[in-house]
């Protein structure tokens, strides 16, 4: 996929820089990459660790694959240049939350290792990937929206699991098993990660 390059462009530095951002809010900027199968719970997970977090005063926003698609990224479509795109425009965006000291949660099912890959070298330190590892099976038995039937039906072309290849994670901070945890108990293990590594 060509993308065109932006040139006579300078980096302009900020009379507010992060730490003092992070001071004000009272936490560090930091982003969980939630990845995993469409259907294994990654966004329903995501969502409920930022509504706890929220409570206890953290301020917290949910980078989500189906709403960022409705916008930022609708130009996009589903062959692997175009989600790796995807990916690489989510991290930028992310790294400006991150900056900004907001605890970012990325919900994006983002199959292959490259690409998450790419996301550390953008984000350093502030990436953690969250693993939520649920079988193919369990995945397609869930299928809320119905896109496993299409895609097995044909309607649905490159579809991740199916007919598109999903690389998992090699070694990710965290890895969530949303076939045998509750929505809960998965939130809690990320809780419980931030609060151990200091990351609140």
């Amino acid at each position: 996929m060509a993308v065109n390059k932006a040139t006579n462009v300078v980096w302009h530095q900020e009379s507010v820089v992060r730490s003092e951002r992070e001071k004000l809010l009272g936490q560090k900027g930091l982003l969980l990459w939630f990845t995993g199968l469409s259907g294994s719970g990654k966004s329903t997970i995501a969502n409920a660790v930022a509504r706890t977090l929220h409570e206890s005063g953290k301020l917290t926003y949910v980078l989500d694959g189906d709403n960022i698609r409705h916008g930022l990224n609708k130009d996009l479509g589903f062959t692997l240049p175009e989600r790796k795109e995807n990916i690489r425009r989510i991290g930028e965006v992310a790294r400006l939350f991150v900056d900004a000291g907001v605890i970012v949660l990325a919900a994006f099912i983002s199959p292959l290792n490259e690409d998450r890959k790419l996301l550390r070298t953008i984000l350093g330190p502030d990436f953690v990937e969250v693993y939520v590892n649920c079988p193919l099976e369990v995945c397609e038995g869930r299928d809320p929206k119905e896109l496993y039937a299409k895609a097995r039906a044909g309607e649905i072309k490159e579809f991740t699991g199916i007919t598109s290849p999903y690389e998992a994670p090699t070694n990710p901070e965290l890895t969530l098993h949303s076939d045998a945890e509750s929505v809960q108990e998965s939130a809690e293990k990320v809780l419980d990660f931030l609060t151990g590594h200091s990351c609140l």
